[in-house]
């Protein structure tokens, strides 16, 4: 029997990261503080790092909304594959051309596009989505800023975030266009 609920240890559990990482810069700091030499050296160092772990995962927080949508996202050594009841599909992450964020449907979607293969459009909110954050900051020339500045993005709009052709320019409607 358990004295947590559910929703409560699902909380605890998303955030898991930031509170590690929390914990290991409070006791840098402690050391930094308190002792003398050597110890209060490594203490300011291990601050410093667990200041940069913080923020990196904060910003996986950030990235991954709720998990309460269709499907289920699964991304393993560099292919991201996406399972649901009348859709899917695989994509490997060095074939992509191009990742869209796209607010026009019901929901708001991923759209990832590959050569000579269909679009495959993965649901902000399914399941196993915020995998994705690792997945696309891999991308040559994309910053995680920019992947969440997209997802402030306003309904009604789609917005191309990356693509692998240089040669096109992208406007500020996130629409494609040949200079």
């Amino acid at each position: 029997m358990s004295f947590v609920r559910p929703e409560a240890r699902a909380a605890v559990w998303r955030v898991r990261e930031l509170l590690v990482a929390a914990a290991l810069g409070g006791l840098g700091l402690y050391w930094a503080l308190t002792a003398f030499g050597v110890l209060s050296w490594l203490g300011w160092i291990i601050f410093a790092f667990s200041a940069v772990l913080f923020f990196s995962f904060l910003q996986r927080v950030w990235f991954g909304g709720a998990e309460d949508g269709p499907g289920y996202v699964e991304v393993i050594e560099g292919q991201i594959t996406y399972y649901a009841a009348h859709t899917g599909g695989a994509v490997a992450v060095r074939e992509l051309t191009q990742l869209i964020y796209e607010t026009d449907g019901e929901e708001a979607a991923w759209v990832l596009r590959q050569p000579q293969l269909p679009d495959l459009y993965i649901p902000v909110s399914a399941s196993g989505a915020n995998e994705l954050f690792d997945a696309f900051a891999a991308l040559p020339g994309l910053s995680a800023e920019r992947l969440l500045q997209a997802l402030r993005t306003p309904k009604g709009n789609a917005l191309v975030i990356w693509q692998r052709d240089a040669h096109l320019a992208i406007d500020t409607r996130g629409a494609s266009k040949q200079p």
